[in-house]
């Protein structure tokens, strides 16, 4: 049975579980009641069972035909709202969509722009889910959120991605520490601290992977506080160096708070992406956001 098909039944199921009675639901389609029993016993060969105890005098619903009944009309419900989307007709259906990001830039440059992303979309509620790049990417595969705004390195082909900013990434520490204790050369990294988000996932990465870096800087230490926050704020309090997006330190190196170190050299960068499943039908949606978070630059 075609798909088409199978609806045109499923249209003729819940008129007969609504009136219960064949002949007047054939009425209600517009079809013979000969076309409209053999509808009906389509549906049921399909299912391969049941969904009606007719006899000459009544006509009920069997306990799947009692079960079949909610999910055949949110079923035509979908189709109702594919083929007025589809056709323009209307706008889509309400949609409420979970978008992943780190909390630093959720609050930043997500959350300013969350009102305006629904005005434009009266149809979408926007939910807010704040995690770390590995987290953000295992719920997207996990389907406990629709999409996330991430620089995480991913090679997933279920995964799909939409450019959205290039992050540039700098070597800092606190001026007044710099001005103690500098880190001109090689050899004075031993008297500072690398502080970072993981040893598994350090940002250091972005140095050491540049022209001109290399692993030639031994430090005294490391230290990893999982978010890029609470690394510039223990850099800000002169506890230790580390590798920071530049636009989450813009406005401290603008102030000379803090300061670039060893500027020779220019760390890689990345760029975040709208990641989101590879299958889901959503895509043109999730275009249609990216275009809109590309025209505000990060902040």
């Amino acid at each position: 049975m075609s798909p088409l098909s199978s609806l045109d039944s499923l249209r003729c199921f819940l008129a007969a579980a609504r009136v219960l009675n064949f002949r007047m639901a054939a009425r209600a389609v517009a079809l013979t009641p000969t076309a409209f029993g053999q509808r009906i016993r389509q549906l049921e060969e399909q299912l391969e069972t049941p969904l009606f105890v007719r006899t000459t005098r009544s006509v009920s619903l069997t306990e799947a035909g009692l079960a079949l009944v909610p999910a055949a009309e949110r079923c035509l419900d979908a189709a109702t709202d594919c083929e007025r989307v589809a056709r323009g007709k209307d706008e889509p259906p309400p949609m409420d969509l979970t978008l992943g990001t780190r909390q630093e830039l959720g609050m930043s440059w997500v959350m300013p722009q969350r009102e305006a992303l629904m005005r434009t979309r009266p149809w979408l509620h926007l939910h807010v889910h704040f995690g770390s790049g590995p987290d953000l990417l295992l719920r997207i595969r996990t389907l406990d959120i629709d999409c996330a705004i991430s620089s995480t390195p991913m090679n997933d082909p279920k995964l799909a991605a939409i450019q959205l900013h290039r992050e540039d990434y700098v070597l800092v520490g606190a001026r007044k520490i710099l001005a103690k204790r500098p880190l001109r050369r090689d050899a004075d990294a031993a008297g500072h601290t690398l502080i970072d988000i993981s040893p598994d996932q350090p940002l250091f990465r972005y140095w050491r992977d540049a022209i001109g870096g290399g692993d030639r800087l031994r430090f005294a230490r490391g230290c990893w506080l999982g978010s890029i926050a609470a690394i510039r704020r223990q850099v800000l309090e002169g506890e230790g160096v580390a590798v920071l997006p530049e636009y989450f330190v813009r406005a401290d190196l603008a102030s000379r708070r803090l300061e670039r170190i060893l500027p020779a050299v220019k760390p890689v960068h990345d760029y975040f992406r709208l990641v989101f499943r590879a299958s889901d039908p959503r895509r043109a949606i999730f275009e249609s956001l990216a275009k809109d978070l590309v025209r505000q630059p990060l902040r």
